[in-house]
Order: structure tokens, then sequence, then C-alpha cells
């Protein structure tokens, strides 16, 4: 805080003793340093208040960069979700020239016919009797009840 050297102290000391006396210079004392320990300790205080602040204007400015670089990106999305609705919307309207343009297949089955769905999974009946591919193995040896 001071640039005061051992030599400046001693001179300071003497005077205070010549000034103040021998009686009162411990009283003195002890409320000087007090009121050093109040400043010292006050400057401190505001030191770190000082650093804080500084600090929040950082996290501040980081923030405000951060909102920025955020609202950039919105946008850019924003632009690329337009962008792809404006493609699919055309594409839509493509197909639906082309479905318009296509005759329709189903002309050619009348109104009495019905065509059959093909059974994804194979014959419908489960009973080995009704399983029209020959057995073989030990399952073919065995008689039938």
């Amino acid at each position: 805080m001071f640039d005061v050297g051992f030599t400046e102290m001693m001179l300071i000391g003497i005077v205070a003793l010549v000034v103040i006396g021998p009686e009162r210079l411990p009283g003195v004392a002890r409320t000087a340093g007090k009121y050093f320990g109040r400043l010292k300790r006050f400057m401190t205080s505001v030191k770190a208040d000082v650093e804080q602040e500084l600090r929040a204007d950082e996290l501040r400015q980081i923030l405000a960069d951060q909102q920025r670089e955020l609202n950039t990106l919105k946008d850019s999305i924003s632009d690329a979700g337009k962008e792809i609705e404006k493609e699919a919307s055309a594409a839509g309207a493509a197909l639906a020239e082309d479905l318009d343009q296509t005759p329709p297949a189903a002309a050619a089955v009348s109104d009495n016919e019905s065509v059959a769905a093909p059974d994804p999974v194979g014959d419908s009946e489960t009973s080995p009797e009704a399983d029209p591919r020959p057995e073989t193995g030990a399952a073919a040896s065995e008689p039938k009840s």
C-alpha cells in the first residue's frame, strides 16, 4: 500500500513519542492499529467488489455473444426449414400432377370380380394333413393316426 521502510517507521514512532507522550502512546497506537485494520478490510472489500463486477461484465459480454450466435443459428435453421417446406410442397404438387395424368389401374377389374390377396405367411391351414409338402426324415417313417 505505502512504501514505508524501517527507518521511516522509526522516525514516525519517535515523533509520535515526543508529541503524544509516553502515557498516551499505547492507547493511540491501539486506536491507530484498529483504524488501519478497518481501512485495510475496506480496501480488500472494495477490491473484491470491483473484481466481481469485472467478472460479471465479462460474463454478460460472453452471454451476449452466445445469444447473438444462437439467434444466427435459429435464423439458419428457420431458413432451412422454410426451404425444405417449399421443396416438399413442390414435390407434392409434382406427385399430384403425375397421379392425375396416370390412368387408374383398377378400371380393368369389374365391380363384381374380387381380387384375392395372397396369404403372406403361406398356407392358412396349420394342420399337418393339409400340408402338401412331402415329409422327410423321422416324421415320414411314423404312421399317421
